[in-house]
């Protein structure tokens, strides 16, 4: 029997392997690290998190919450690691980074179905294959890509976050707590009275960023915006924004401050914190500078600065058929960001995916879409039937999935969202029996 090729180790090429090999198909995974590096990644382990350490919402009424549920019932590989190696976040769904990475590179290490390969693939094969290859592909892929493609890529840049020794923040002036208290003290917030904000807002302004080279054509996904970049909408954006103080009343004053900054745990110990909103793309000393405005972070150790980084993805209503096949080589399927998703749930969603329908390919049996009414399909209607001549990369929202009169006759939004949800989930896992049944 063939073997299905997958090219990229992270969280949509190990996803995409692991539902490949438990249909029984053999898997090679090439993984280009440790061997060649990127912008963004440190290890050479599979499934790096690079740009957070957060899943995002547990809550079913959000489009990640119902995805990561959609995921689960599949038996994603991914979502067992999450669980395996969660950190305490109130209700966004974050984990320990180095124990994610670790247990997913240990199963797929060890499957029987699975080998993996070190090294950069240059071309693309001939046979059966998954591009999984990721925001940061490389540019001999891409030029193999483009080859086949028939036109250039898109290219947009994400901004990653700060992330703070957790003994450098001063708790005289930052408390802990959780929005509207939901997950107990899990978040270290840095309040702020409006002198404050208004000196940390200017000197934001006035800060140097790092300035794109003359190649570079930055488009900057909205959900991945820098700080700095939202900052120039206007002096209250960031009060509306990451730093919207409603729901963290300061227990020294009682009163809700006039704006907050959140820092989120980044391991289970919580010795490190992430800057909640704060992707940059400012220069490394004006981060320190700019950023120890912060009332508790005067003092502040930076474990890891801010970065920017590029973002790859085709044009897929162009290119993709819904079963993430291209259009001109349907032997070749592609999985994660380059599809023109955004964020690592939905990344793993189109691994998933992918790898199911490569691998029923491979089998000989036809493909089993996944009903329209789930979150997976709503992803996979956006970046298959969208605009070719103005798509861009969505992450999942309920604004994405289908509502028909049954659902628009319910007023409230949250008995709507979750009338949905009931919906989604009810007929995928009638899906997922069909193309996987009870491994």
């Amino acid at each position: 029997m063939e073997e299905l090729i997958i090219i990229g180790g992270g969280l949509a090429g190990c996803e995409a392997a692991w539902q490949a090999a438990r249909l029984g198909v053999n898997v090679l995974l090439f993984e280009m690290r440790p061997e060649k590096t990127t912008e963004a990644h440190k290890t050479g382990s599979l499934a790096e998190l690079v740009c957070s350490n957060s899943l995002r919402s547990k809550e079913m009424n959000t489009g990640p919450g119902l995805l990561k549920r959609e995921l689960e019932i599949a038996g994603s590989l991914v979502m067992n690691a999450a669980k395996r190696s969660e950190v305490s976040a109130g209700s966004a769904f974050a984990v320990d980074r180095t124990i994610f990475s670790g247990f997913i590179t240990d199963a797929i290490k060890k499957h029987p179905n699975i080998k993996v390969i070190r090294g950069e693939v240059a071309e693309l094969p001939d046979t059966t294959a998954i591009i999984a290859t990721g925001p940061l592909t490389s540019a001999a892929m891409t030029d193999s890509l483009q080859s086949i493609l028939g036109e250039g890529h898109l290219h947009f840049y994400d901004a990653i976050a700060p992330i703070i020794d957790a003994e450098s923040i001063d708790y005289s002036k930052a408390y802990l707590s959780s929005r509207y208290g939901k997950g107990g003290d899990d978040y270290a917030n840095c309040p702020m009275n409006k002198e404050e904000y208004d000196r940390f807002y200017d000197a934001l302004m006035d800060a140097d960023t790092v300035a794109a080279r003359d190649f570079e054509d930055i488009k900057v996904f909205e959900g991945c915006m820098p700080v700095e970049v939202m900052a120039h909408r206007g002096r209250d954006t960031l009060r509306f924004g990451p730093l919207k103080p409603v729901g963290l009343i300061d227990p020294k004053t009682g009163k809700i401050p006039y704006a907050v900054v959140q820092l989120r745990p980044e391991n289970r110990e919580k010795t490190a914190y992430n800057m909640v909103g704060f992707q940059t793309r400012l220069r490394w000393p004006e981060q320190k500078r700019v950023f120890r405005l912060i009332p508790g972070l005067e003092n502040a150790e930076f474990l890891r600065l801010g970065s920017i980084h590029r973002n790859t993805y085709i044009n897929s209503p162009r290119h993709l058929h819904k079963d993430l096949s291209l259009k001109n080589k349907s032997s070749l399927y592609l999985a994660g960001q380059i599809t023109g998703v955004e964020g690592y749930i939905e990344s793993t969603a189109m691994g998933l995916t992918a790898g199911i329908n490569a691998a029923r390919k491979i089998l000989g049996k036809d493909v089993i879409y996944p009903p329209r009414e789930s979150a997976h399909c709503s992803l996979i209607a956006h970046i298959t039937e969208s605009d070719p001549e103005n798509f861009q990369p969505s992450n999942i929202n309920f604004g994405l999935m289908p509502a028909g009169e049954e659902i628009l006759k319910i007023r409230d939004k949250k008995l709507r969202r979750q009338r949905i949800a009931e919906i989604a989930i009810k007929e995928w896992e009638g899906y997922i029996q069909n193309v996987i049944g009870n491994i």
